[in-house]
């Protein structure tokens, strides 16, 4: 029996077009079954065994930004507080009232109201000052 090249490329044509069908409602079949699976109750604990990994690189590195963020962020208020301490004499007067928390309050708040009474009389004389230079008859009636 002889094959003819004609008969031979019909065959050949007739071929790929079944094996492309099929290789199609394979992968289609395929599709559905792994999506089915990957729904399914079942698959969450193998899922979860094969993404372990990936789960606990992506944990320990957020754990070291977060460790990172913390020093860095305590560190720098750690500093800020320090220098406002110096700046304003605080460290001071918390060492010589440790020992009596009644004064340690009590120059508390002395220093409290100190600067109050700077800022408030700061405000004042510039109202004062802005007035007298917006009033052209200098306070008189």
């Amino acid at each position: 029996m002889e094959i003819d090249a004609v008969h031979l490329i019909l065959y050949f044509t007739v071929w790929t077009i079944f094996y492309f069908y099929l290789s199609h409602y394979i992968a289609e079949l395929s599709r559905k079954r792994w999506t089915q699976w990957v729904q399914s109750e079942d698959s969450d604990e193998v899922l979860m065994e094969a993404l372990e990994v990936i789960v606990n690189e992506i944990e320990d590195r957020m754990h070291e930004k977060l460790e990172q963020f913390q020093s860095s962020f305590f560190g720098s208020l750690g500093a800020a507080s320090k220098k406002l301490d110096n700046a304003t004499g605080q460290a001071t007067i918390k060492a010589l009232t440790k020992d009596n928390p009644m004064m340690g309050f009590v120059a508390e708040y002395l220093t409290k109201r100190a600067n109050l009474d700077l800022f408030q009389g700061q405000k004042s004389i510039e109202n004062v000052s802005e007035k007298g230079k917006e009033s052209k008859t200098l306070g008189l009636k």
